[in-house]
């Protein structure tokens, strides 16, 4: 009898969805900005998948009296075993700060991703320049829901309220508020947990939704040599306001 084995096949993809955390504004030292502007990545993990294929074959002998017969072997599918991410929940106050956003919407995570790079990077980093503003924060970004099709508003802290804008972007004050705040790190595919997290908490200590909940992309997903960083290196802020 003659066995033959097909190994298990791992598929693994994984999308970085994540923000370039600071994006650094100087019209003079640095006039090439736009062209050195690393559009963020979103990191999105999928699931792996094994497969084993079995087969035997029975030979006879010519000249034997006897055939000699064997089981065939299978190979039990083996399960999936994937780390969690680590969440670290805090209660404290929001800062004050002053973010210029724009509104968009995407119905797949591949033009989400594309369109936050756009929208921050490149939009709102034109308006900084044009307006002599600085970025003082992390980006922020807004999501109505967690799954597609995506809408969203996506914006850049800045030092000052630009005095003429474009009718596509907005101003948002943010004042100092109740919040609790999420230090996520892992692969973003399982930012939902966050939120999931969060719920459990403002609904154990009895608070209610103040606003609209959102991400700050405190740690740049890439490294100098544009090298995606292990996951759990990278830090996503899912952050609620309550009341």
């Amino acid at each position: 009898m003659i066995l033959c084995n097909k190994a298990d096949v791992q598929i693994f993809i994984l999308f970085a969805f994540k923000i370039e955390l600071t994006i650094f504004i100087s019209l003079k030292s640095k006039p090439g900005y736009m062209k050195k502007t690393i559009l963020p990545v979103f990191v999105l993990s999928l699931l792996l998948a094994a497969c084993s294929d079995n087969l035997d074959k029975q030979k006879d002998e010519t000249g034997k009296k006897d055939s000699v017969a064997k089981q065939e072997k299978k190979t039990e599918p083996v399960a999936e075993t994937r780390r969690a991410p680590i969440i670290n929940i805090t209660d404290t106050l929001s800062v004050k700060q002053t973010v210029l956003y724009m509104k968009d919407s995407a119905v797949t995570v591949e033009r989400l991703q594309f369109k936050l790079g756009e929208i921050l990077s490149v939009k709102l980093g034109a308006i900084l320049m044009k307006n002599k503003a600085k970025s003082t924060g992390a980006p922020i970004a807004w999501y109505k829901s967690t799954k597609a099709p995506y809408f969203f508003e996506a914006g850049i802290p800045v030092d000052k309220k630009p005095a003429k804008l474009p009718s596509n972007i907005f101003v948002r004050e943010m004042g100092i508020d109740s919040v609790t705040v999420a230090h996520f790190y892992g692969s973003y595919d399982m930012l939902p947990q966050a939120y999931e997290a969060l719920g459990d908490w403002m609904k154990g200590h009895k608070k209610k939704l103040n606003g609209k909940p959102y991400e700050v992309y405190v740690d740049d997903p890439m490294d100098k040599d544009g090298k995606m960083k292990d996951p759990y290196k990278v830090r996503t802020d899912v952050i609620f306001p309550w009341k």
